[in-house]
């Protein structure tokens, strides 16, 4: 339900007020459009953390979570008595947006490290359940919250020269969406940031090569592309040094996917907003959409010479409970030798430069993906490497 949600609400979240600068009224209407679907969704977290075991929630990691809602939908309440047609009001608002996600930041960690402490009261398929509900609401949360602050941040009312309004924003962002998104930028920034932690472990880096149609562009959200690219790169990379082989490129296959395309590969027609699991296919009838410059979809497709996953553990790469990592690889993590995800995850948040994470990196990768009506799919030939499929959906024609 909440997944149906967030499709049908994807293209008023940037599309409704149009492109910054925006008038007073337009940035009124964003702060009000956004006031209308918080304290919802807030409540409902709140409401989904009660009714986890109580002994889950008396944990102190995870009451420090039910707080932070509390405490966040207190700051919103006041706003809902009244409409927000003044600039002193639209400001005040945004601090509160500002103060919300940065309260939110960082509380999968926080989560995942209150679920390892109470893994005896509670099932893994459980925590898998919660995780991915709790995932996507909180990315909608901070969607909808960090648009309306670039909007407001870019906007007219707060700089008398328009020109300085949206300086240093490029002019294909609304928001933060970029209309004119090139996944193969972004494929080369994660190359480069994965590279750097992959020879810091292992002393070796593997080369990636970007093939297809590299010049592809879509709408869609950079920061959301980043994490996912990050996370598949990592899990190749890791694989491709750990077997031996890397001489051998990780290579991504870029492809526009066409409308048509997209609700075969997706099962999800361009007016009917509902989630995937699935990823797209790509032939050559695409060339066309991507000399377009503005593709309905992309699939980018990533492949390693890894090994592949082997069958025991295919099944399970999907769960938060689950990792491939090794008592060593934890140990230096998370300093304890629990060899699950949720040691990754709790100890994400401490910033730390390492390969470490891998074992969650899919289901969150997954669930970014499918926020926008996307997925990820992956083929695994074990003893010879792995293919994973990430299907995105463009935002639309702007």
């Amino acid at each position: 339900m909440q997944r149906t949600e967030c499709f049908r609400n994807q293209k008023l979240v940037y599309l409704q007020h149009g492109r910054p600068p925006l008038s007073a009224d337009a940035l009124f209407s964003s702060a009000n459009f956004t006031l209308s679907l918080l304290p919802n969704r807030l409540a409902h977290r709140i409401q989904a953390l009660r009714n986890l075991p109580f002994i889950v929630v008396s944990n102190p990691h995870v009451s420090k979570i039910y707080n932070y809602y509390l405490h966040s939908l207190s700051t919103l309440l006041p706003y809902q008595e009244r409409q927000i047609i003044s600039l002193e009001d639209e400001t005040q608002f945004t601090e509160v947006m500002a103060d919300l996600v940065q309260t939110h930041s960082n509380t999968i960690p926080i989560l995942a490290r209150g679920f390892l402490e109470c893994r005896k009261y509670i099932s893994p398929a459980d925590v898998t359940r919660f995780l991915d509900e709790h995932l996507r609401a909180r990315i909608g949360t901070r969607l909808i919250a960090e648009q309306h602050i670039a909007l407001h941040l870019s906007s007219q009312p707060y700089n008398k020269d328009s020109a300085n309004a949206v300086s240093g924003v490029p002019p294909s962002y609304i928001g933060v969406i970029d209309t004119a998104l090139r996944p193969a930028d972004i494929v080369r920034h994660c190359e480069s940031f994965v590279s750097e932690i992959c020879e810091l472990k292992y002393g070796v880096r593997p080369t990636l090569i970007i093939k297809g149609q590299p010049d592809t562009r879509l709408a869609h959200v950079p920061t959301h592309l980043e994490y996912i690219i990050t996370e598949l790169l990592k899990n190749a990379f890791r694989a491709t040094v750990e077997s031996g082989n890397e001489r051998l490129p990780v290579e991504v296959t870029i492809a526009a996917t066409s409308k048509a395309q997209l609700e075969t590969a997706t099962g999800i027609p361009e007016d009917i907003d509902s989630p995937s699991h699935n990823s797209g296919t790509h032939n050559s009838s695409t060339v066309g959409v991507a000399a377009s410059g503005d593709a309905p979809g992309v699939t980018i497709r990533i492949r390693d010479r890894g090994g592949g996953i082997s069958p025991e553990n295919l099944p399970n790469i999907w769960s938060y409970s689950f990792t491939t990592f090794c008592d060593d690889d934890i140990a230096d993590v998370a300093g304890n030798g629990n060899i699950d995800a949720l040691n990754a995850i709790s100890t994400a948040g401490a910033g730390g430069s390492s390969l470490a994470g891998l074992g969650y990196g899919l289901p969150l990768g997954r669930a970014y993906a499918e926020y926008f009506g996307g997925g990820i799919q992956v083929q695994s030939l074990w003893g010879w490497g792995t293919d994973v499929y990430l299907n995105l959906k463009g935002l639309g024609r702007i």
